[in-house]
C-alpha cells in the first residue's frame, strides 16, 4: 500500500522541475524517496483524528501529504521561501486541514502554531500541537527535539529523522561516551521508544551520512525520593544544573559546577545531602542524580529565587 505519492524519484523531480526548483534544491536539500520509511515514520507516530503535527522542514511535503490523511490538522514551518508556493500544491487534497508558517523553526513559537490552525477553522480539535513529526534539517535537529519538549507541553511524542550519530547521542545511556549534556536533559523530559536506521539510498540525491528515525515519548519525571512528579521550575533548574556538570566534562563535578557559576560550600552540602561523590564526573550521574542534586543545591540556597517560578529554559543544544 502506497502512503506518499511523493515517495519516489519520479514525482519528486517532477514536482521540483515543475516550480523550476530541480537544479536549485537537488544538491542543497536531500529528498526522502522511499514510500516504506514513510510507512514506518507513520507506524511509529500513531496519528489519530485528535492530533495536530508539528512539522518541521516538510520540503515539498512527501511526509506532509500522508499526514493529512491521519491527523487532524498538520502545522507545517519551513524556512525556505522558494518552497512557499509548493506544499499548497502538493497538500492541496487536504489543504482545509494544512497549516504552513513560513520561518525559522527555532523563532516559532508555540502561539504561532497555535493561531495558524486555529485559522483552520475546523470544530473540535484542540488547536495546540500533540506530535511534533518531522525529517529534521539535521544542522538543527537537536535543538529543535529538545526545545518543543521543553517549550511546548502538550507534544506528547516526537518522531524525527535525524543524522544517525544524533540519534546515538539521543539514546545513550550514563557512562558512555556519547552521553552529554543534551542526552541528560532530554531525559528529563522524555524517554526514546523507538528507532530504525534510514541509509543514504533512500533519499535524492544520497545524503554523505547515515540517519535514523527516533521516537520519544514524553515522560513525567518524578521525584526519587518522593515519588511525586518535579515541578517545571525545578527541571528548569536541573537544566541549569546539568549545563554546569558537563561545561568541563574533564573536571570532577565539583570542579565544573564550581567553575560555572554554583558556590562551592553550597555545592559540598548538596553532594553530601543526596549522597553524590564530589570527585565524580557528570557522564557517570543518572538523571534521577540530577534531579536529587538539583533538589539539594535549592534546599542550599543555591538559586536566586528559588521559591518562584525557577530559571529559564536554558539553551537547547549542548
Amino acid at each position: 500500500m502506497a502512503h506518499s505519492w511523493l515517495a519516489n524519484v519520479r514525482e519528486t523531480k517532477g514536482v521540483l522541475e515543475e516550480f523550476g526548483l530541480y537544479t536549485k534544491h537537488r544538491l542543497g536539500q536531500n529528498f526522502l524517496v522511499n514510500d516504506d520509511v514513510i510507512g514506518k515514520i507513520l507506524a511509529l507516530a500513531e496519528l489519530g483524528a485528535d492530533d495536530v503535527v508539528f512539522e518541521v522542514g516538510p520540503g515539498i511535503g512527501t511526509l506532509t501529504v500522508t499526514m493529512l490523511g491521519q491527523a487532524g490538522a498538520v502545522c507545517s514551518v519551513e524556512a525556505d521561501r522558494t518552497l512557499e508556493a509548493v506544499l499548497p500544491h502538493t497538500c492541496a487534497r487536504d489543504s482545509e486541514r494544512f497549516a504552513l508558517v513560513m520561518g525559522d523553526a527555532l523563532r516559532v513559537g508555540e502561539a504561532s502554531l497555535v493561531e495558524a490552525v486555529e485559522a483552520l477553522g475546523i470544530e473540535g480539535l484542540d488547536p495546540r500541537p500533540t506530535k511534533l513529526v518531522s525529517n529534521l534539517p539535521y544542522q538543527v535537529a537537536a535543538t529543535i527535539i529538545l526545545k518543543t519538549l521543553m517549550e511546548m507541553p502538550t507534544v506528547r511524542r516526537c518522531v524525527v529523522m535525524v543524522q544517525a550519530e544524533v540519534a546515538d547521542r539521543i539514546a545513550a545511556v550514563p557512562g558512555t561516551r556519547a552521553f552529554g549534556a543534551y542526552t541528560a536533559k532530554l531525559a528529563l523530559y522524555g524517554e526514546v521508544t523507538g528507532r530504525f536506521e534510514v541509509g543514504p539510498g533512500n533519499f535524492m540525491p544520497p545524503p554523505h551520512v547515515d540517519s535514523a528515525v527516533v521516537r520519544i515519548d514524553r515522560r513525567e519525571m518524578v521525584d526519587p525520593e518522593t515519588a511525586e512528579a518535579v515541578a517545571p521550575a525545578r527541571l528548569a533548574r536541573a537544566v541549569e544544573v546539568i549545563d554546569a556538570a558537563f561545561a568541563q566534562k574533564r573536571k570532577t563535578i565539583r570542579n565544573s559546577m564550581g567553575a560555572n557559576g554554583f558556590d562551592k560550600a553550597a555545592l559540598d552540602a548538596a553532594f553530601e545531602a543526596c549522597g553524590i561523590a564530589p570527585t565524580a564526573r557528570a557522564e557517570a550521574l543518572e538523571v534521577a542524580d540530577f534531579v536529587r542534586l538539583t533538589a539539594a543545591l535549592e534546599g542550599a540556597g543555591a538559586f536566586a529565587g528559588a521559591d518562584g517560578d525557577g530559571a529559564g529554559a536554558g539553551e537547547a543544544g549542548e
